[in-house]
């Protein structure tokens, strides 16, 4: 609550007083003291250090409290043209003369208007100015030799001219005067609360920011030094407030922008061995440079605070979809690879996940990711076969601006940077070439990475998840694949069985696939005892990805609600256009005519009949991966990874 400070110079202002303010309800905002002159001026120091907002007082003492450079707004009682009729209407009356001779000894701030009053009411009038306390015995004792009738003035000048053997008379204010005086304090009150309030605000955001923050004034006078600036600069900001910035901060030119009103950004200065980035910008007021802003912060802790962002911004679109729960099956051999797993979960070593094509690969390392302690950073898959061995570097590293045609401005952070502090899957690790493969050896050795045209090093904290459907260590027998790194890889090792060896999961993912395929197109398909048995007869090299596909298409195409074997054979045998279905219809012999087959339709075979895998297909249709790539987006076939 706003408070008030009521300084009277005598008893009768102080009864006054305390009636207004009880009129006005402010009687919890009002404290009230009985003091006038030195003895004020003093008392209004001392409540500069307390919580007050305003003082109230009147003539010689509001005069010598403002004079004194107090900092708390006064609002002075007036003495008006009311109160200075009513002193020479007494003195008419006092005196018994119809023109009596008055002395008025004053401050300034108590005769306005006087004069003209003074021949209003045809009173001889004289005035003896008074500046300081010191002044009135003088001034009292020159009136003493003169003829006049009648002395006015405050409470101190009819004291001594009392003693002196003159008539006296003091001035008092009206009412109306004192009610003005404690409403102006009042509004004045409110301003200063709602300004102390947005200080706090202000200081707050000075004192709690991560910058340090330095105000110079004109003269380059400190006038702001936060705790962040005490901390980066080591200096105690008692020690700096007041002081030339050359005294505390010689690196840095401000004369740019207390001249000429320049604002300097990102000035990166080495002090004490760390380094610090400074701008400075001018403080204006109406076009007028009063000063500049200084703000300034460790490039480490920016360097920290990008990385944290960076990496709870790739943590929200970097997620993982799958948990352990999500891989369906009943089998003694799944449940026992989803036991190791899970126990491979709660370490942190580099997993080796192998399997053939379809066998959920995938599915494996997300949930491994999510039940990790790196559950909550990002997860980052990348397929090493589906893209070039020119483009998976920079892919995977990352590279700075200039580090090749193309590049883009500002370089590119690679995969391994935005999978810090999470998890990293490498599918298809056996595709990537030798010299990838050396790149890749020396993240796990040295885990740190090199941006590509670049000459330093990044650290990262990443978890290697790797996955092949090809014998790693026959590969390296042939040279194909590095033996130092596939040893860096095999730590953890987990071996997913193929479907054919999952005895009892056909069924349980049939009536899956089936489930969600009907609800998906609005069927309402039930497969017979005798269908389970021919699903499960049939080896599906495509494994889950094979029977997923193939019940999709049942669902959509079969006309029967029930489906016998009879039925899901007849679907297998059947001769379909493979322009007009997907490519991923289950076929069970390589076709003999494939060369006699147009371009388009060869290369959906080939995928059909490598369960989608690119580098099985390149190797049967006689091209490279980046080939036929180029030719999957000719023909616009989209090649999808499910489970």
């Amino acid at each position: 609550m706003s408070k008030i400070a009521f300084i009277a110079p005598d008893k009768y202002l102080f009864l006054q007083g305390k009636k207004i303010v009880h009129d006005l309800n402010l009687d919890d905002q009002v404290d009230f003291y009985l003091a006038r002159l030195d003895r004020a001026v003093r008392l209004a120091k001392e409540l500069e250090n307390k919580d007050i907002d305003v003082i109230v007082c009147r003539g010689g003492t509001a005069h010598l409290i403002i004079k004194s450079g107090i900092k708390i707004p006064v609002v002075e009682i007036a003495i008006t043209g009311q109160d200075l009729a009513q002193v020479f209407y007494e003195a008419k009356q006092l005196t018994g003369l119809s023109r009596p001779k008055v002395a008025m000894l004053a401050f300034k701030n108590m005769i306005d208007n006087i004069e003209v009053l003074s021949k209003i009411f045809d009173i001889n009038l004289t005035i003896y100015p008074l500046e300081e306390t010191d002044d009135i015995a003088a001034k009292v004792a020159e009136v003493a030799k003169t003829d006049t009738d009648i002395a006015v003035g405050g409470i101190k000048t009819t004291l001594l001219s009392k003693q002196a053997g003159l008539k006296i008379l003091p001035v008092r204010s009206g009412d109306f005067a004192v009610r003005a005086a404690f409403i102006e304090a009042q509004r004045i009150a409110l301003a200063r609360k709602i300004e102390k309030e947005q200080a706090l605000k202000f200081k707050a955001l000075i004192d709690y920011s991560i910058e340090g923050i330095i105000s110079i004034d004109q003269n380059k006078t400190i006038t702001v030094f936060n705790p962040t600036a005490e901390q980066l600069l080591k200096r105690p900001a008692n020690e700096v407030l007041g002081q030339k910035l050359d005294s505390v901060l010689t690196v840095i030119d401000v004369y740019p922008s207390l001249v000429n009103g320049q604002q300097i950004l990102g000035q990166n200065i080495m002090l004490d061995q760390i380094w610090l980035s400074f701008n400075i910008a001018p403080i204006k007021s109406k076009q007028t440079i009063i000063g500049a802003m200084i703000t300034f912060q460790d490039v480490t802790r920016i360097q920290e605070i990008e990385a944290k962002i960076r990496n709870d911004v790739l943590a929200r679109k970097l997620t993982t979809k799958y948990r352990f729960t999500d891989i369906l099956g009943t089998s003694p051999q799944l449940s026992e690879v989803k036991r190791i797993s899970q126990e491979i979960s709660a370490v942190d070593a580099t997993v080796l996940i192998s399997g053939e094509s379809g066998t959920g690969k995938e599915l494996f390392a997300q949930s491994i990711h999510t039940q990790s302690h790196r559950r909550n950073g990002p997860f980052v898959a990348v397929n090493c076969a589906a893209l070039p061995p020119n483009l998976l570097e920079s892919e995977l590293f990352g590279y700075v601006e200039g580090a090749f045609t193309g590049a883009t401005k500002k370089g590119k952070q690679g995969l391994f940077e935005m999978a810090h502090r999470g998890s990293i899957f490498l599918d298809e690790i056996s595709e990537m070439d030798k010299y990838g493969q050396s790149r890749l050896l020396r993240v796990l050795q040295e885990k740190q990475v090199m941006r590509l045209g670049d000459d330093k090093y990044i650290p990262v904290d990443v978890r290697i998840i790797a996955a092949t459907n090809k014998n790693l260590l026959q590969l390296v027998k042939q040279g194909e694949f590095r033996q130092d790194l596939f040893y860096r890889l095999k730590v953890l090792t987990i071996n997913l069985p193929p479907l054919r060896k999952r005895s009892g999961d056909i069924q349980v993912l049939t009536e899956h696939f089936l489930t969600h395929f009907n609800r998906q197109y609005s069927k309402h398909l039930s497969l017979t005892a005798n269908a389970y048995n021919k699903l499960a007869s049939y080896d599906w090299p495509g494994n889950v990805r094979e029977l997923m596909y193939f019940i999709e298409r049942l669902v959509v195409i079969c006309n029967e609600n029930i489906i016998t074997d009879n039925v899901i054979g007849k679907y297998w045998d059947e001769s379909m256009d493979e322009t007009v279905l997907p490519a991923t219809i289950p076929t069970f012999a390589p076709s003999d005519s494939i060369t006699e087959q147009s371009e388009e339709t060869r290369i959906r075979t080939a995928l059909a009949q490598n369960a989608a895998n690119i580098s099985k297909a390149a190797t049967q249709l006689g091209m490279d991966r980046s080939t036929l790539y180029r030719k999957l987006k000719c023909y616009k076939i989209e090649v999808s990874k499910r489970y």
